[in-house]
């Protein structure tokens, strides 16, 4: 089984704030897939399902971003699912607006949910799906801006990229990390797969 989880913060405050796209991106499978995503289980709503025949729990922890793999951790103990069949998905702020990239390994690069994950796992080598969110302009806070609102000139783009990278994360179960790599990862809206 695969375990898929958006990571973002609870609360209808930060439904629409760009530290929710990995919650999105959840929310966007579980429409597809008609996966409930409403079940309690170790602090995160979850839900259990199939895409393109694969087993699939799609989870949003609910300890707030910092601490996700408070909930990470323990769910995939409680349910046997091995650390290679984990993709986490997240916001980026060190990646512009629209890109994704994919990467099968790594630092948390200062994202503190990545990094609350690597803690609880003892290890780099967790799969990830990362979402550009620097809107091209100097930021005083990056803190505030992960928080606050999403643009009303990026809400037109937002149902794009958020397929863009269900699509992504689908095809990571389907067809493997580096499949999806070469298909998937990208600078920016618009650019080809070469240029990515």
């Amino acid at each position: 089984m695969f375990l898929l989880a958006g990571l973002g913060n609870p609360g209808e405050q930060y439904a629409l704030s760009p530290h929710n796209l990995g919650f999105l991106v959840v929310d966007r499978l579980a429409e597809q897939f008609g996966i409930r995503v409403t079940r309690k289980d170790s602090k995160a709503l979850i839900g259990l399902g199939e895409i393109d025949g694969h087993q699939v729990m799609l989870a949003k922890p609910q300890t707030f971003m910092n601490l996700s793999g408070e909930s990470l951790a323990p769910l995939m103990e409680k349910h046997q699912i091995e650390i290679s069949n984990l993709v986490v998905i997240y916001d980026e702020l060190d990646l512009p607006w629209g890109a994704l990239k994919i990467k099968p390994k790594g630092s948390a690069a200062g994202h503190n949910g990545m990094k609350s994950v690597i803690q609880w796992f003892k290890t780099s080598e967790i799969v990830r799906v990362r979402l550009g969110i620097h809107p091209g302009h100097p930021i005083r806070s990056g803190a505030e801006f992960v928080l606050a609102p999403i643009k009303r000139s990026q809400m037109k783009e937002l149902d794009e990229f958020v397929g863009f990278a269900a699509d992504a994360v689908r095809t990571i179960t389907a067809e493997g990390v580096e499949k999806a790599m070469t298909k998937f990862n990208r600078r920016a809206p618009g650019l080809n797969n070469e240029e990515a």
